[in-house]
């Protein structure tokens, strides 16, 4: 079977969210190339991760280092216990938030097929079940695992629509599934349960849900030098200009990006409403990008709830970048 991953200099077709897009969206996995599709998370860009010509596709088109694993995605519990060995821990995880913006690294079965790329070497595998329609149809369709990062450039801003998708991805990629603006709009929460629960990443579920479907707090784990989840990089999710934090107030030359009581040039939610804020954070930081700025100022958001991942991804963008 003949790869597609000769897509630099192709053109990128955006297919409808219908069944006939999906099935042509899923022709191109099928033949080893890649199609960005929306979660309820932000949009992913897929290759069938039992092929290495096709993930490095993915690790091609991003530019991502090849050290970062990939997140597989996957139909149903079942089609995810085909890949990992499940704990307990991690049934009861699953079984309460799947399908949902919940990733979970298990260990990886020997006979799972899954390309060492996707796991970059490692013996544990990022898994979920997202919970989008689009998603789901163009799993189904494909009938098999999809690994699937963010559809950005690596280290860039992740995309909410599939506009974001064709403005940074255009020519690098087969298609773009349009199936609209992703509705919680941070990535997955990242929990490794091959032993105790460490988070190794805040997301779109909240920590505090987690640890209470466990009826124990998650080991909290951050800054570690070594990468064995997706999402890990310490400059990663950055918008072109600089980037300030709990900032009040712009100083001269900067955009506000406001949040709450602190009225910004743009504003993550005028109501300080948590979930608001997370579904427009990266289109907002598109936003700033399109407007030119050089020096962004974020107001303060609270480190609880959904705003430990926000605080998460922007303290990700304000770090040095290399």
């Amino acid at each position: 079977m003949q790869s597609r991953n000769d897509n630099a200099t192709s053109e990128t077709i955006v297919f409808d969210s219908d069944d006939a897009g999906l099935a042509k969206a899923a022709d191109i996995l099928a033949h080893g190339g890649l199609v960005a599709f929306p979660t309820e998370t932000v949009y992913g860009l897929g290759a069938d991760a039992r092929r290495s010509d096709a993930v490095t596709g993915i690790y091609t088109a991003k530019g991502r280092p090849s050290f970062n694993p990939l997140i597989v995605h996957v139909a149903d519990l079942a089609a995810a216990e085909e890949l990992v060995t499940f704990t307990p821990q991690a049934y009861c995880l699953a079984q309460a938030f799947w399908p949902g913006a919940l990733t979970l690294v298990l260990p990886l079965r020997a006979n799972a097929g899954i390309s060492s790329l996707v796991t970059a070497g490692l013996t544990t595998l990022a898994v979920r079940v997202p919970d989008h329609p689009v998603a789901q149809g163009l799993l189904r369709a494909f009938g098999g695992p999809v690994a699937a990062p963010s559809a950005n450039p690596s280290g860039r801003i992740s995309p909410t629509t599939a506009a974001h998708v064709v403005a940074s991805l255009a020519g690098r990629i087969g298609g773009v599934v349009d199936g609209g603006a992703c509705g919680v709009g941070l990535e997955s929460t990242i929990v490794d349960v091959t032993g105790d629960p460490i988070l190794l990443r805040a997301g779109g579920v909240a920590a505090e849900a987690l640890e209470t479907t466990l009826a124990h707090p998650l080991i909290r784990q951050s800054g570690v030098a070594t990468i064995t989840a997706p999402g890990m990089l310490a400059s990663h999710y950055a918008p072109q200009g600089t980037v300030r934090l709990n900032a009040t107030q712009a100083r001269a030359g900067e955009v506000l990006l406001g949040f709450g009581s602190v009225t910004g040039d743009l504003t993550l939610s005028a109501s300080g409403d948590l979930a608001e804020a997370a579904a427009n954070l990266f289109d907002r930081l598109h936003q700033l990008d399109a407007m030119g700025a050089v020096a962004i100022a974020v107001a303060p958001v609270p480190e609880h709830g959904l705003g430990a991942a926000i605080n998460d991804r922007l303290r990700r963008a304000a770090a040095p970048r290399h």
